[in-house]
């Protein structure tokens, strides 16, 4: 929305934002009920809203702070800063969908991003560094095949997925707990940068608002309300990343899990998923031939609304990407000292770290790969060892 030539709008939206207990719901009826934002805050002033007693509400709509919205409105001036209403086309067709959808989005970056084919990759802040690695990988597969990587910018899988993403130089969403100008966990500030340059940051809190507990399951629900399924990589059996999924579900979106071991606490909860209906998946390439024929649609929408040329790379495909796409992979020489360091004993990550030279992160990732093709076996404490021949 452009700060200038729909000032009286943007106030009034942003007055309407920020009401105390005012609520989402209430707001899109508002709106609904009475044509734009200015005649929904009119309405409000009146009291003709379910909130009308709430004497904080009732106070704020009568005399706003007029140093907040002019803070509000100097925010959304910067370049590439946008308030997307869900009664305008520029607001998320996917995210009007959800059984709670949000009234508006502040975007810091590509607002298009958000009309991009999403995927979300979600899990554990404690990931295991196989966890990492595995989020790591899947999110650049994804994201070479046409996806936007949509995550929460938390420690652990939520940032693994967004850097790789980023490192691969594609498009990468985080929705955020806390108002658009705001970076929780704060030593994440310098990846939230990298976001808002090279995707969006996305938020339904105004700017200034701080992280509470409240926030972050809203914040979820926005996360599986903007992507077509959710891939959870580790979680525990009381993880945040169940309620994105459980939204999701809700939603009617795909939800993915990735299973682990028995003995890991992390993978409990990817397990509790899969006996509930999320579908197991070993490779990114079951989520993109799943998901697809559901992005091609989104993409080709997206294409319209940009005038973008027929070749112009907005869909997934469920195709190989072409040459030069691909995310780097190990080099063989590197895999020959790895199974030359193997035996038929289990040894640690640190153990082959030391024995190859090479590093703990990379190790994990060919561990994975291996491990997915049957020539590793994962043992008991974290060990890794050659498969025997006939061994299960």
């Amino acid at each position: 929305m452009d700060v200038e030539s729909n000032r009286a709008s943007l106030e009034a939206w942003l007055i309407l934002l920020r009401a105390p207990g005012l609520g989402a719901a209430t707001l899109r009826a508002l709106l609904a009920r009475h044509g734009s934002a200015e005649s929904a805050l009119a309405a409000a002033r009146r009291g003709e809203h379910e909130r009308a007693a709430d004497a904080a509400c009732a106070g704020w709509l009568r005399a706003p702070d007029a140093a907040t919205i002019a803070n509000d409105l100097t925010w959304l001036a910067a370049p590439e800063h946008a308030l997307l209403t869900f009664d305008t086309s520029d607001f998320p067709a996917l995210l009007n969908e959800i059984p709670s959808p949000p009234a508006a989005l502040f975007v810091a970056g590509d607002a298009s991003a958000l009309w991009r084919p999403q995927i979300a990759i979600v899990g554990s802040r404690n990931a295991s560094q196989g966890g990492l690695a595995t989020a790591a990988a899947f999110a650049r597969a994804l994201a070479a095949a046409g996806f936007a990587v949509t995550s929460g910018l938390a420690e652990g899988i939520d940032g693994a997925a967004h850097t790789a993403t980023l490192d691969a130089g594609d498009i990468t969403i985080a929705v955020l707990g806390t108002g658009p100008d705001l970076v929780y966990p704060p030593k994440h500030r310098e990846l939230a940068a990298r976001i808002a340059m090279q995707g969006a940051l996305v938020s339904e809190f105004p700017p200034g608002t701080p992280g509470q507990p409240t926030h972050f399951p809203r914040r979820n629900r926005i996360i599986a309300g903007l992507s077509l399924g959710t891939l959870v990589v580790e979680a525990g059996v009381r993880s945040g990343s169940l309620i994105t999924a459980r939204n999701a579900s809700e939603s009617g979106r795909e939800v993915f899990a990735i299973p682990g071991s028995i003995h890991n606490p992390l993978a409990r909860g990817c397990h509790q998923l899969i006996r509930s209906g999320a579908k197991l998946v070993e490779t990114a390439e079951e989520i993109i031939s799943e998901l697809a024929p559901l992005a091609q649609r989104l993409g080709s929408s997206l294409r319209e609304r940009l005038d973008a040329p027929q070749s112009a790379p907005l869909v997934v495909t469920s195709q190989p990407p072409p040459p030069g796409t691909r995310p780097a992979t190990p080099p063989r020489a590197d895999y020959a000292k790895l199974f030359a360091a193997l035996g038929h004993d289990a040894l640690g990550i640190d153990q082959l770290a030391e024995r190859t030279g090479l590093a703990v992160a990379t190790l994990s990732s060919m561990l994975l790969m291996l491990e997915l093709e049957g020539e590793v076996v994962a043992a008991r404490g974290g060990g890794y060892a050659r498969r025997v021949p006939g061994q299960g």
